[in-house]
């Protein structure tokens, strides 16, 4: 087995590799003067197993045009089987044709997939529509969950806490999260007037006053939806408000929005690489591989 990375996890591409105590490979990968991809392989991958090791931020277009270009090269060097470790896997989102005319990103990113390597395996993809991944995946796709590492990590670090989910789609995060550890956890209903304008208002009543919040939610983006609940957490008499989020992407100065909404602490798992990674999902992808050393 051969670990490699197009540059985006390339941190836990080595933890995986020494973890496994398998050969760790960066590619070479840049651009001719015109723009067009240069990417080469640096050993030799005949009757080998390449994993590419490679979450979707930055810059996610390009994370998929690399693995696709990696993963057909590998195999043309004779690799034996190619998977992806994607922690973070990009374009979940648009799982429907909301507006005429519009692209299914998702479904044209795994058609790309399907046609390139031989197995995905992800973390806390964004299922909303789908029932699972097997839905667009025609390769064998793995869906693991920081669920457990997160848990672990509140009851390590907070006390007197409730877990609020943001609106519906992030509550079997919530949820999950406090059975594991015993705690309460609520949901607020989301109104969502554009993209960057959001309502929310509590759904499942749990006392909150003088209570440390922690919003739970997989993604954190703009900031949108979680500065909204952490406001809603405020008027309720919250004690402290924090929020972790298996994946981090903070764009248009999603930390700063959180901040002023009276977020204290923002957390988030090595998933996407950040300075608010506390949380460290190697151990997951280690033992879903070492299935793939048998």
């Amino acid at each position: 087995m051969i670990i490699t990375s197009c540059g985006n996890s390339e941190k836990i591409a080595k933890r995986i590799a020494s973890k496994l105590k398998v050969k760790y490979s960066p590619l070479t990968i840049s651009s001719f003067p015109d723009g067009d991809i240069y990417l080469k392989f640096n050993t030799n991958l005949k009757g080998k197993k390449v994993v590419i090791v490679q979450s979707f931020q930055p810059h996610s277009d390009m994370a998929l045009f690399d693995i696709v270009f990696a993963a057909e090269t590998a195999k043309s060097l004779g690799a034996k089987k190619v998977i992806l470790a994607a922690p973070y896997l990009a374009y979940m989102r648009q799982d429907k044709r909301f507006n005429a005319g519009e692209c299914i990103s998702s479904k044209v990113m795994a058609k790309l997939l399907n046609n390139s390597i031989d197995k995905i395996i992800t973390i806390d993809p964004h299922i909303h529509r789908y029932k699972s991944l097997k839905d667009i995946f025609t390769i064998p796709a793995k869906r693991l969950t920081a669920n457990f590492l997160i848990a672990d990590y509140i009851q390590k670090n907070f006390k007197n806490d409730v877990i609020m989910g943001p609106d519906w789609e992030s509550y079997q995060w919530a949820e999950a999260i406090a059975k594991h550890i015993n705690i309460d956890a609520t949901v607020l209903k989301k109104t969502r007037f554009s993209s960057r304008h959001v309502k929310v208002k509590m759904v499942t009543k749990v006392p909150i006053k003088g209570k440390n919040v922690i919003i739970v939610d997989d993604i954190i983006s703009t900031g949108h939806t979680i500065a909204e609940a952490a406001k809603a957490a405020r008027k309720m008499g919250a004690k402290t408000i924090s929020t972790i989020g298996v994946h981090g992407l903070f764009v248009e100065n999603g930390i700063d929005k959180l901040k002023k909404a009276g977020v204290t602490k923002i957390i988030t798992t090595n998933c996407i690489e950040h300075k608010t990674n506390k949380i460290d999902i190697t151990p997951l992808l280690v033992e879903e591989l070492k299935k793939e050393k048998r």
